[in-house]
């Protein structure tokens, strides 16, 4: 090998969701804006299993596979693992960045395998990137020394200019369905609704949805399936309302993209590192509440005036040029001293 061939920084991609490929994209180019050469090995998608376990140990075989087949061709001089899974069977130590340790959202029989081995590779990496103080919090005791965690965010910002008047009452991302308190979401939905209003779904079609046991209404609802991020960006731009109940969130980067596009958003209080709780507290405490459809109604009903502008000032720490500083000051020199 020779020197040419080398990069400065290996970003070992998981990739099992749009989010995680997209916040790792977002990492590369902050890293490349820096002024580091970064290289990205992204695991191949294993097949569906049945349990978190197995699903867990079958992501970890393809990152590993990614990795290795990525330091056989050159030696980085820095390698960050995207989430605690990519690196539990690591070929080399390196950084992890994580929204959640298994820890906090691998409970009982789900992190059996996960949770002990976690704990090691936590320890043994010079440095945790946690998305949000509440990932770190989330992290054995043992494993958070002083000094070894940078809290570095993924960038959020405003996908455009929405029009004047917005024409989609609600919306709700339904990936995972029951993670995402669909059940709970849709329930809600149908007290609350006028007969004229509508919400949209997206992120998952109705055969989904069937297979999770979620019967859909004749009216008021309506499905997208998976769309490209510039189209669900385009109807959180048209939309008033976004509405969730999650049985646990390990960040909540659809709600911060729906509070960065001006959607007011109605959630439950969730478990877990929720980025966007403590904001949308802080906006309109009305709107968190375990009683969505009052929640729903105040505000479809009663918005707040000025509630975009206090978000995006809010969200100020979660801009593309705030993370560029934390990378360019703080992270550049703990990975490359």
């Amino acid at each position: 090998m020779t020197a040419a061939h080398a990069v400065d920084v290996l970003i070992v991609s998981l990739g099992s969701t749009g989010g995680l490929r997209a916040a790792d994209t977002e990492l590369a180019d902050s890293l490349r804006r820096a002024g580091a050469s970064v290289a990205l090995a992204s695991a191949t998608p294993p097949r569906p299993v049945r349990t978190l376990a197995l699903t867990d140990l079958s992501w970890a075989l393809a990152a590993r596979r990614a990795a290795s087949a990525e330091l056989a061709r050159q030696t980085p001089r820095a390698v960050i693992y995207s989430s605690t899974t990519a690196a539990l069977l690591w070929p080399r130590p390196g950084a992890v960045r994580f929204d959640a340790p298994a820890a906090g959202n691998r409970p009982g029989r789900h992190g059996l395998w996960q949770r002990p081995l976690e704990r090691r590779r936590l320890r043994q990496a010079p440095l945790l990137l946690p998305l949000s103080e509440g990932g770190l919090r989330e992290v054995p005791e043992v494993a958070r020394s002083v000094g070894r965690a940078l809290v570095l965010p993924v960038p959020i910002e405003t996908s455009g200019v929405g029009p004047a008047r917005r024409d989609i009452d609600a919306i709700t991302y339904g990936a995972n369905p029951r993670k995402k308190g669909l059940d709970q979401v849709l329930a809600a939905w149908a007290r609350a609704r006028c007969p004229s209003e509508e919400l949209v779904i997206a992120g998952v079609n109705e055969e989904e949805l069937r297979k999770a046991g979620l019967g859909l209404p004749e009216q008021g609802v309506r499905v997208t399936g998976m769309l490209a991020p510039t189209a669900y960006r385009a109807l959180l731009r048209r939309a008033r309302v976004f509405v969730c109940a999650p049985r646990r969130e390990d960040y909540g980067q659809a709600q911060l993209e729906a509070l960065a596009d001006g959607c007011l958003l109605v959630t439950t209080t969730a478990p877990g590192p929720y980025a966007a709780l403590p904001i949308a507290r802080e906006l309109d405490p009305r709107l968190v509440s375990e009683d969505l459809t009052t929640a729903l109604r105040t505000a479809l009903d009663e918005p707040v005036p000025g509630y975009a502008a206090r978000a995006s000032e809010a969200l100020t720490p979660f801009s593309r040029a705030a993370v560029d500083g934390l990378v360019a000051a703080e992270l550049l020199p703990r990975l490359l001293p």
